[in-house]
């Protein structure tokens, strides 16, 4: 795949499949010409590995050659899953499942064993079944990715995966039933002291169903939101954590987004339904949640009833096509959307994505759509998108989804590529040039935007990079808006990195500068640690945003399933101090656990810190 598309890896990698009624088994070799620099520094699941050398099995399980799951681990045998969708455009992490994995250096590279259970996995039930499947390796070392099958334009592209036949997994599995029960036990300062329980249902009917009922589930101990700069007059977007919300997310991925679960604060029960039947893949989801609401200038706690209804189909072989039906009940009245949406793959560099919604709600009904044909190469990418949304759409959308706007009709376009040299001082080069224009549906121009960023990777393993952004925004009046920004950094791709990034500019008025560094490292194999600081200074800032944001994160493992780990951090503007302690005991990996933890100050993103000291103690079980 990289850094040469389409030539042989220089290295060696042998790859060994079995199976039983149980599992699916999957043995890595990796040769190596140096094995002593094999990279590995990421103990935490699912944590961002783009610096270790990694090894992944991906499977299409329907052979629908659209979606799959993925199974990956380093040279510290730390587990990476989740799930493929829409043919490689969307990557979600946050599907967790029990499987098991070891890894070992050895004289020659290093090796990775995986064990896959069937029964976490959704597949067809023929007799003599049919799964797409691919192995990936990635040496940071070489900037190297390669791949077994393809490669296809991208390491995720599920149609490009090679067919595995002449076998017959089970079509079924010895348990259809799975219960995860809690209780939780918290001790506050001034002895406010609390207790509570619930749990989680799995049911599974054969291998292509799968039903999740999760009664008073507890969120306490998902990490806090990271504080970040927003220097737009737009929301943010914020990544779901919590565990009822993650299966299955990345069908919900959409870039007009109508199902945004960060809209439901916290349930007292949900019930979700994921499968395949025929040729069609859907998800539903169910659940009751307070809101927080304005009624007569008073704020209020209403309770709201939450649906969403999600359907696909693989068409054109490597597309799809599906259907969104997201909406919110409050007091007898309905807010939502229902849309159609699809991503196409005409040749293997050619595909086009496009959407179309009607909302339904308070206002008047209204619409958005839009059409993005694009270009996707190993090296290039190149679209051209329109998107209309109507006036008035924005709170309906917003009521379940995720709109940062409406009365737009608007286009965006933007081109990048990437060069690789090799035995040249420069391993790679990155340059990406966008464009984006909308006015209102009265004719009027709200924003225009030029966006322009170079990337140099040297062979020393430094970094180097340059962004320019020039953009204007009519709100309340005229703005133009800039900043130029540098970047340099060291990253010796074996788990130490440090970055340091300048930027100076105009935002809404205020002239700015802003400074950000941040580090990464590896202090041992059980031990990391990353520490990000930055300051941003905006004159005369009437509106006080100027700050010093610093977070905190490290984790050290006694075993994989045995770790601490700490989060701090803090936001002067809104005197913020965020402090989380946790100790987890994976005793039934990974949902059956053993949890202490102490946190202090825990509050939502860009909110100031409220919680005093509290103690938790948490266990789950697996039945």
């Amino acid at each position: 795949m990289e850094p040469f598309h389409g030539e042989p890896s220089p290295v060696a990698t042998t790859v060994l499949l079995g199976y039983d009624d149980e599992a699916l088994y999957v043995a890595f070799d990796c040769q190596d010409d140096d094995p002593s620099r094999v990279a590995a520094s990421v103990t935490t699941r699912d944590g961002v590995a783009g610096r270790d050398d990694i090894v992944a099995v991906m499977l299409d399980t329907f052979r629908d050659g659209d979606s799959a799951y993925y199974f990956a681990t380093n040279l510290l045998g730390t587990q990476f899953d989740g799930t493929v969708a829409n043919n490689g455009r969307t990557i979600d992490d946050q599907w967790d499942a029990a499987w098991t994995n070891a890894s070992a250096a050895t004289e020659t590279g290093w090796t990775a064993e995986f064990r896959i259970p069937f029964g976490i996995l959704r597949y067809a039930s023929d007799e003599h079944a049919t799964w797409g499947v691919n192995f990936l390796r990635e040496n940071p070392r070489r900037l190297e990715k390669s791949v077994w099958a393809g490669p296809g334009e991208s390491q995720w592209r599920v149609s490009a995966f090679a067919a595995l036949t002449s076998w017959s997994p089970p079509r079924g599995t010895a348990k259809w039933w799975q219960i995860i029960p809690y209780v939780l036990g918290v001790g506050a300062e001034g002895g406010e002291n609390d207790g509570q329980a619930g749990g989680d249902v799995r049911l599974r009917y054969r291998t292509a169903l799968i039903a999740d009922l999760t009664l008073n589930p507890d969120f306490a101990l998902v990490e806090a939101d990271a504080e970040q700069i927003n220097l737009t007059r737009f929301e943010l977007f914020i990544s779901e954590k919590r565990p009822f919300f993650l299966e299955g997310n990345e069908r919900f991925d959409q870039r007009i987004q109508q199902f945004y679960s960060r809209r439901i604060g916290d349930i007292d029960w949900g019930a979700k339904a994921a499968g395949t039947v025929g040729a069609f893949d859907f998800i539903a989801l169910g659940t009751k949640a307070e809101l927080l609401v304005e009624q007569e200038g008073l704020e209020t706690t209403l309770d709201a009833d939450y649906g969403v209804f999600r359907l696909q189909r693989a068409v054109m072989g490597s597309g799809n096509v599906g259907l969104l039906a997201a909406t919110r009940d409050l007091e007898g009245e309905s807010a939502g959307s229902v849309g159609l949406d699809t991503t196409l793959f005409f040749t293997e560099t050619l595909g086009m994505t496009g959407q179309y919604l009607r909302t339904h709600g308070p206002g008047e009904t209204g619409e958005a759509w839009f059409l993005r044909p694009a270009y996707d190469s190993a090296s290039s990418h190149f679209h051209v998108r329109y998107t209309n949304l109507d006036a008035g759409i924005v709170e309906d959308v917003n009521a379940v989804g995720f709109l940062r706007d409406d009365n737009r009709r608007e286009w965006d376009t933007n081109l990048t590529h990437n060069w690789w040299f090799e035995d040249s001082a420069v391993e790679k080069v990155r340059a990406s040039v966008n464009y984006n224009r909308y006015y209102g549906h009265d004719g009027v121009l709200r924003s225009y935007e030029t966006r322009a960023d170079t990337r140099v990777d040297f062979s020393n393993r430094w970094e180097f990079a340059l962004r320019y952004e020039d953009e204007f925004k009519r709100f309340e009046e005229d703005f133009h808006n800039h900043i130029f920004e540098i970047e340099f950094g060291w990253d010796n791709r074996q788990g130490r990195a440090w970055e340091i990034e300048v930027s100076k500019g105009r935002n809404f008025g205020d002239d700015l500068w802003l400074y950000e560094a941040d580090v990464t490292f590896k202090v041992s194999d059980a031990w990391n640690f990353s520490y990000e600081v930055l300051y941003l200074d905006l004159e005369p800032d009437l509106e006080g945003r100027s700050t010093w944001i610093h977070v905190l994160r490290s984790t050290y493992y006694f075993t994989n399933d045995l770790f601490v780990k700490l989060f701090a951090q803090t936001n002067s503007a809104i005197d913020k101090e965020n402090f989380q302690l946790l100790t987890v005991w994976r005793i039934l990996p990974p949902f059956g656990s053993l949890q202490v933890a102490y946190h202090r100050g825990t509050s939502g993103l860009g909110e100031e810190s409220m919680q005093g000291n509290t103690l938790f103690v948490k266990l789950a079980w697996v039945f």
